[in-house]
């Protein structure tokens, strides 16, 4: 049964390092495409370090009959190297590609010869032309490794600037942090669809955890209420849920053009947030 949403949605993977949890994986697209998302993404390690797994995966999602977007990362990458991938995707027919900076592998030194995502952008566009829908990253509550607001505000920018179609922001939970951002990169002549990010709480203490890695805002009550919960399964769940429906829910009543929701390779809060707007 397909269930219809106010706004189109997409889902974010990262790779299975097992051949069960590829299989598993394949189920989990198999639920989440009744309610037919626009796209799923596959994350990429740092500095390329699963570019076989995530070639794999993509190919999975491709053949039950889904639109797949790789994410593909440029540190630490070559101009011959990202070539290559874009080759071996093109072979595949995907059309489509998150385009990030990423992170260095622990222990390189070496950049490669991209330093941001708008090099990779542009070298995109200049050996490539439009032949990619290429989406980046945005950050409401601003990058986590840049000290001043409008350089952050720049910088993404120069990303739009250099050739990208849309961007999916990191997850927040305030969605005044989304609104105000939207405002201030449209400020900028920025038109692009920015699409913001949705976490579910699958795991209260690892969405804690990135959210602190990551500075990201959990609000005061909600931390305080899930930590009073201890090891409640049921109420953490049914109250996470509440709170990233009404973050939705508001999020679609102030315009966002649509969702994406980082997964974490399971489908069923998903789809539960999913069920909740649909009714809505």
């Amino acid at each position: 049964m397909t269930t219809r949403l106010p706004v189109p949605v997409s889902f974010e993977f990262f790779p299975p390092n097992t051949p069960v949890g590829s299989e598993k994986l394949k189920t989990v697209v198999t639920e989440l495409a009744t309610v037919e998302p626009e796209f799923f993404s596959v994350t990429y390690g740092a500095g390329g370090s699963t570019r076989d797994k995530t070639l794999a995966t993509v190919i999975d999602i491709a053949a039950l009959g889904q639109e797949a977007a790789p994410h593909l990362s440029c540190v630490g990458s070559t101009k011959e190297g990202i070539s290559s991938i874009l080759a071996t995707y093109r072979a595949q027919k995907i059309r489509r590609l998150v385009a990030l900076r990423g992170d260095l592998p622990s222990g390189t030194a070496t950049a490669g010869e991209f330093r941001y995502a708008s090099e990779l952008i542009a070298f995109i566009r200049e050996t490539q032309g439009n032949d990619w829908f290429i989406e980046v990253a945005a950050y409401p509550e601003y990058h986590p490794q840049q000290r001043y607001a409008k350089r952050d505000l720049q910088h993404f920018a120069a990303k739009v600037k250099a050739g990208a179609n849309a961007a999916i922001t990191q997850f927040f939970f305030n969605p005044d942090a989304y609104f105000h951002y939207v405002d201030e990169v449209r400020a900028l002549g920025v038109e692009v669809p920015i699409v913001p990010g949705i976490m579910p709480f699958h795991n209260y203490a690892r969405i804690a955890q990135f959210a602190a890695r990551d500075g990201i805002e959990i609000p005061r009550w909600v931390a305080l209420k899930m930590e009073g919960f201890m090891d409640d399964a049921a109420s953490i769940r049914a109250f996470g849920l509440d709170v990233v429906t009404r973050l939705a829910q508001r999020l679609i009543e102030g315009g966002a053009p649509g969702l994406h929701f980082y997964t974490l390779n399971q489908s069923p809060l998903t789809l539960e947030i999913c069920r909740r707007l649909a009714a809505a």
